[in-house]
């Protein structure tokens, strides 16, 4: 019988839900999960679970200043939400509105930024900035935080809602599954052998967008740009020929890597992905999988249940909220092996 939208569905109890970083990084919880078994840990211990000459492939994706707010020609409150940046002061973008905006009208954001609606493409706006786009972003906007998160961005946010390693300016929303590691752990790994790869994935703003259709099969994600670099692929190159894993780090690290192998082998460089996994989907790459716990019904809870195994990973997430974890992009993670009809 077919998989709907109810089979990804769970009860989470709102006061589980992080609004709110730890003060130290790795002193988030990890609920390691291996086939039936569900291991309460924290994320220091980390190392203990990984092997010399394992590979971590992380996300060096940098969120952007990306939510601005502002006002209509008309004196209407806008709300605008940076989906990506495209040439020079061109972006695209949700615009929020008590009435749509038209092509050819303005929009006064932060009280400095003069946009103009260039036109709609599906649900997103193309917006022309009176300069460069990346740079008046980063100088006027404000970090997005997940809807989820129901408070304003404070300056805390501005290096605990980006990894250490971010570098690669162009998400906006973090790959939570990063935040867990700081220097010192990042340190320790690679002091007993396990190596580190890079890959960028830019999160776009579909990435909150719920999952609207009872048919899986009739679900679109939204394209996301992607780089795989020729040393990352010579770096898994050489971990499988030595017999050590490929540990993702995060569900976007996973779905670069499996989007590049889907004819087979890596195919190195840029791309777009709408890759879209459920139950089901052969893994190529990926042999583990560090993640935070995701929202019910979302696209990301789908791609844990097929890599972790369906009913593996309901057992892990009912464990988890009896066990009071924390969820979300500043909760608690999972180390989830691959499950072997995966």
């Amino acid at each position: 019988m077919p998989l709907t939208l109810a089979d990804f569905d769970y009860l989470l109890p709102p006061e589980l839900v992080a609004q709110a970083p730890l003060p130290q990084r790795s002193a988030s919880r990890l609920l390691v999960v291996a086939g039936d078994d569900c291991v309460d840990r924290e994320f220091a211990d980390l190392p203990q679970w990984l092997r010399p000459g394992d590979l971590l492939v992380m996300n060096d994706t940098r969120v952007l200043h990306a939510r601005l707010l502002g006002r209509k020609e008309s004196g209407g409150q806008v709300e605008v939400l940076v989906e990506r940046l495209l040439d020079g002061n061109v972006a695209l973008a949700q615009v929020r509105a008590s009435k749509s905006p038209r092509p050819g009208g303005r929009l006064w954001l932060e009280e400095a930024i003069e946009v103009e609606v260039l036109g709609r493409e599906g649900e997103f706006y193309r917006l022309r900035f009176s300069g460069d786009a990346a740079q008046l972003i980063e100088r006027y906007g404000r970090l997005p935080l997940p809807p989820y998160i129901e408070r304003a961005a404070a300056a805390p946010d501005e290096t605990r809602y980006q990894t250490v390693y971010a570098r690669e300016s162009g998400s906006v929303a973090a790959p939570t599954a990063g935040l867990h590691f700081d220097d010192e752990l990042l340190a320790r790994l690679r002091g007993m052998g396990v190596g580190t790869a890079w890959v960028t994935l830019h999160v776009g703003a579909g990435t909150f967008q719920p999952v609207r259709t009872r048919d899986l099969s009739a679900h679109r994600m939204h394209s996301e740009r992607y780089l795989l670099p020729q040393a990352t692929a010579d770096a898994i190159a050489a971990t499988r020929r030595n017999g050590g894993r490929i540990v993702a780090v995060g569900t976007t690290s996973v779905r670069v890597l499996e989007s590049a192998a889907l004819e087979g082998n890596l195919k190195v460089g840029a791309g777009e992905t709408a890759l879209f996994v459920t139950p089901g989907f052969e893994f190529r790459v990926t042999d583990l999988l560090v993640t935070n716990f995701h929202l019910p019904k979302s696209t990301l809870l789908m791609l844990v249940s097929a890599f972790g195994g369906l009913e593996q990973v309901r057992v892990a997430y009912r464990h988890a909220i009896a066990a009071r974890y924390r969820f979300f992009s500043y909760g608690d993670a999972m180390l989830l092996h691959r499950w072997i009809g995966s």
